[in-house]
Formats: structure tokens, C-alpha cells, sequence
């Protein structure tokens, strides 16, 4: 599990991990990568109020450069799209930025149009994160129909998938049988020929990106995307965008921030990132993460009497866990079909609920049957966060999460020496889950396209205000990176949950809805610093 990839929200999957997801990338500097500002685009747009609509040729007119004008210009054509009160459209924009004439990349629109009563406000963009998750799927599947009537009331309820993900040509790299493979791979090998096998294997899968993705894997960061998103909002006839994003989504739309910071409407980062973090610390930061997240979930079990971890206590609880993974490593059990349940498929069920304490109840079942034998549970979990179906097939979803991740931020470690020589404060940060994700941390070491992005604070300053949502206890994007977001964002505003799970618009708290219904609807922020429980 690369850490850079765990992500999930209630409706879809999100990511982190080498083998797993990590909703968390790094961050792709405007003012460091290839598509930088120097085309134009960080050209921020005269300020209007929040909410008011312009045509796409109005919006673009005085902010666009002439080689972009064509791509701002374009008409978006909707069609059915095989789901009921949906629309989609192909939108066109370029495939480099720095050189918009080399060709185009074409990119998966969706909508639901406000349903009334009350005046329409525009367009609300929704990301769930990733990088990786499809921003179309979470819209037709939970975001156009969940969200608070309301706000679906008065807005118009729209996703893009970003660039190299889902329908939007689709970064590709194994086949199905090779990506069960990768997946069993041992993340902490005990001697030089695991050591080999894992290397390998982050080898073998950047090799496959390149040989089937090599056109769009250069153009699929965070800054691309970002600018994607403004040439959507010029053609949906907003003249600001309003936004929330998720997980990694909250690195997207406070990318967008930074770029255009007076086309900023009403933004809400959810889960949010620390975009100054290097790839290491935000690996170990996410791996203290779920470790906070294990020992809630540890916590609880202990007081349920069908706790395969027994009753005694938390600390207890991790040693057996420990202990658990330990015996997989030596000899995997049966699951029911070819595959057995190893030590890294059952790292990854279990790491997959800690996104929500909902599904605490559905671990403790599945450790209890794998404890006894039966690994069917637990490799299910590891699938779904996968997305592997039953077929044996994965949804693109790893493949684009390593992508844009690798493209974001420079490596986390140079070689595999490196990554040894951090396993003691990745073991302190998670006795539980350390070892893995440290050697899971080498997956873009091996990556044939050098990051275009680094580390950098993030201020968008001249941005209407921003709210940033941190939950106590997120597993995968710990609180203290809301906190730090939002203090580098120079109208920034800290919402917090204390809670567990991963984000927390939509998870039950009354609290959290209404201040963010509130912001949508009224353009009234809560007042910075404002706690939930």
C-alpha cells in the first residue's frame, strides 16, 4: 500500500497506497510545473459576485490567452446518458497547456440540472477524490441524489472526470491477472529476494502505464486538471466556480484556488491535504493516521463480545492484529477461489474500513472467519477497494492513482535503502501498519515520467472565503492537515468534526450539514474555527 492512496468517502472509493489508494498526492506547484501560469491561465478573472452566471464567450473573453480561446469557446453538447435526470457531454481541452496546439485529451461531463424551488445559483462541481475516483460516478451515484435537497434544489449538480480517469481516456497498466498479482505481492519482505520481488513489482507496473498510457501519463496532474475545471466552469456560464471536493479532491479545488483565486465561488475541501507536505512526511503523517483510526476501531471491538481480537484491551487488541498479518505472511489461508487471502490483501481489507466506522462491524466478522481459515471476507473488503469485479477486472482507478500521484510530487524515496532507513519512524508512527506502507512508499520511485510538481504552500490570496473541513480521527487525511490548509489559505476556514472516518459532509452530523448548506446557499461561511461533534 503506497500511503499516498487510501481514500474513500460513503459513495465511492477515493485512495492510497503503492497497492492500496491514498486520497492523499502531493502537490503539483503552479509555479514549478510544466503547466505552469506562464500560458495565462493563472490569469485570475475580474471579481464578480458569487453565484452570477456569464456566457462562456464572456467568461473567457478578457482572461484567456488565443491558443486556449478555442477550448473556452467550444460548445458542450448534452445527451442522455443512460441515467435517469442525467445529462453528459465530451468537453475537449488541451493535452499540454504549454503547447495547446499539440493536440487535444477529451474529458467526461455530467450533470443533473437544479430541481427547484428557489432561484438557481450556478453550477456545484463535486469531486470524491483519489486521485483516481470518478467524479461522474459519484455524481450519478450518490452526490446528485444525496446531497441535501436544498443545495440540489438551487444548484446545478455537476462532475468532469479528470483527466486519465474512468471516461476520461483512462490511464491504463496491467492486465487483470497482473494486477491480482501486484496485489499480492509481500509489502514487507524479510530478506534481499522479497526485497527484489517488491521492487519488481512497482517496476513491472510502471513499465505497463508507460507502454499502455504514454500519450496521456505526462498531462495527468493536479495543476492539468485543475485547469480543466476553469475551462468547464467558462462553458457551464459561471462566472465563479463553486466546488467541494473530497479527499484528494481538496487538493484539486484548492489548486484551482491558488490558479484563479478571483474565479473562486463557494469552495468546501472536505478530508482536506497539506500541499506543503514532501511525499515522505505526507506518507508517515497518513500512516499515524490509521493508526488513530485502528485504535478507535480497537477500541470499540474490544467492548463487543464478538471481537476476534479479544476483550482486554486496545493495546491487546493491536498486538493480536499484528500478530494476525504475521501469520499470513508465513502461510496465506483459503478464501474460496484460486487466490488466498495473503498478508497484504488482508492489510488492505483491513485498512479499507477504517474509512468509516460503519463497516467496523462488517471487519470483525471478516477477521473472525480469517482467523478461522476463511479469508473470503477480508479479500472482499481488499477488492472493493480495489475495484476489482467479479470477473477478475479492476477499474482504472489504482492505475490513474499512481499517475497523477507520481506526476505531483517527487518520489518518497530514491532507492530501497531509503525506504529501510525509515522503517523505525514508520514502525513509531504505526506499529500495526508501518512496515507496509514504508516499502509501499517506493511506488513512484520506479515511474518513467519525472514529477512536474513539489511541495509548496498554498495561499490563494483575493479568494472569496474557503471552508476546510477536518474530521479528529480521518484515517487518511489526519486532522492536522486541515488545520495547516487552512492557515495557508489566505481566506481560509477551519470546520471541525470530532469524529471518526474518513470526511465528513453527509456522515451524520447535523452540525457539519448545516454549516456547509448554510455557506452553499447563503454564501455565509461558518466562523473559522467552528467544532462539531
Amino acid at each position: 500500500m503506497d500511503s499516498r492512496r487510501l481514500l474513500r468517502t460513503s459513495a465511492t472509493v477515493l485512495a492510497t497506497a503503492g497497492l492500496l489508494l491514498s486520497g492523499c498526492t502531493g502537490g503539483s506547484s503552479p509555479s514549478n510545473a510544466s503547466t505552469g501560469a506562464s500560458t495565462g491561465a493563472g490569469v485570475g478573472a475580474s471579481p464578480r459576485a458569487a453565484g452570477t452566471a456569464a456566457s462562456a464567450s464572456e467568461s473567457a473573453s478578457a482572461v484567456v490567452p488565443d491558443g486556449l480561446r478555442p477550448y473556452y469557446e467550444q460548445r458542450l453538447t448534452w445527451r442522455a446518458c443512460g441515467v435517469s435526470g442525467f445529462e453528459c457531454a465530451t468537453m475537449k481541452a488541451p493535452l499540454d497547456y504549454a503547447e495547446p496546439g499539440s493536440g487535444d485529451i477529451e474529458l467526461a461531463v455530467s450533470r443533473k440540472k437544479a430541481t427547484g424551488p428557489g432561484q438557481r445559483i450556478g453550477s456545484l462541481l463535486v469531486n470524491p477524490g483519489g486521485p483516481g475516483g470518478s467524479a461522474v460516478g459519484y455524481l450519478q451515484g450518490y452526490a446528485a441524489l444525496g446531497y441535501p435537497a436544498p443545495v440540489r434544489a438551487r444548484y446545478d449538480m455537476v462532475a468532469v472526470d479528470p483527466r486519465g480517469v474512468a471516461r476520461s481516456e483512462p490511464v491504463e497498466c496491467l492486465s487483470g491477472k497482473e494486477m491480482d498479482a501486484y496485489t499480492q505481492v509481500d509489502q514487507t519482505p524479510d530478506d534481499a529476494a522479497e526485497r527484489r520481488a517488491l521492487v519488481a513489482s512497482f517496476q513491472k507496473f510502471a513499465a505497463g502505464c508507460e507502454k499502455r498510457s504514454a500519450k496521456v501519463l505526462p498531462h495527468v496532474s493536479t495543476v492539468e486538471a485543475a485547469r480543466d475545471m476553469d475551462v468547464l466552469r467558462a462553458l457551464l456560464g459561471d462566472a465563479k466556480l463553486h466546488y467541494v471536493g473530497a479527499s484528494y479532491g481538496t487538493f484539486l479545488g484548492a489548486t484551482y484556488a491558488d490558479l484563479f483565486p478571483f474565479r473562486v465561488g463557494r469552495l468546501v475541501l472536505d478530508g482536506a491535504m497539506d500541499p506543503s507536505l514532501p511525499a515522505v512526511e505526507m506518507n508517515r503523517d497518513q500512516t499515524a493516521g490509521f493508526e488513530t483510526a485502528f485504535r478507535s476501531f480497537a477500541a470499540d471491538c474490544v467492548k463487543q463480545p464478538d471481537c476476534p481480537l479479544g476483550t482486554e484491551s486496545p493495546a491487546g487488541a493491536a498486538r493480536r492484529m499484528e500478530a494476525f498479518f504475521k501469520a499470513l505472511d508465513a502461510k496465506p489461508v483459503r478464501t474460496g477461489e484460486a487466490r488466498r487471502l495473503t498478508e497484504s490483501l488482508a492489510t488492505t481489507g483491513v485498512i479499507a474500513a477504517m474509512y468509516d466506522e460503519a463497516a467496523w462491524p462488517q471487519l470483525r466478522t471478516a477477521l473472525a472467519a480469517a482467523r478461522g481459515g476463511d479469508g473470503a471476507g477480508l479479500l472482499m473488503l481488499a477488492d472493493q477497494y480495489y475495484e476489482r469485479d467479479a470477473e477478475g477486472e479492476y477499474a482504472n482507478l489504482m492505475y490513474a492513482n499512481a499517475a497523477v500521484n507520481c506526476l505531483d510530487l517527487p518520489p518518497a524515496f530514491k532507492t530501497p535503502e531509503d525506504a529501510e532507513a525509515a522503517l523505525p519512524s514508520f514502525r513509531e508512527a504505526s506499529p500495526v501498519f508501518g512496515e507496509g506502507l514504508a516499502w509501499a512508499s517506493l511506488n513512484c520511485t520506479y515511474w518513467p515520467v519525472p514529477a512536474t510538481g513539489a511541495p509548496h504552500r498554498t495561499e490563494a490570496r483575493g479568494a472569496a472565503p474557503i471552508v476546510v473541513v477536518g474530521t479528529t480521527r480521518d484515517p487518511a487525511t489526519p486532522y492536522k492537515w486541515a488545520k495547516a490548509l487552512a492557515s495557508q489559505l489566505a481566506s481560509g476556514t477551519l470546520l471541525t468534526y470530532d469524529g471518526d472516518g474518513h470526511t465528513a459532509y453527509g456522515r451524520g452530523s447535523d452540525c457539519v450539514d448545516t454549516a456547509i448548506n448554510t455557506y452553499l446557499l447563503e454564501g455565509t461561511p461558518p466562523t473559522d474555527g467552528k467544532r462539531c461533534g
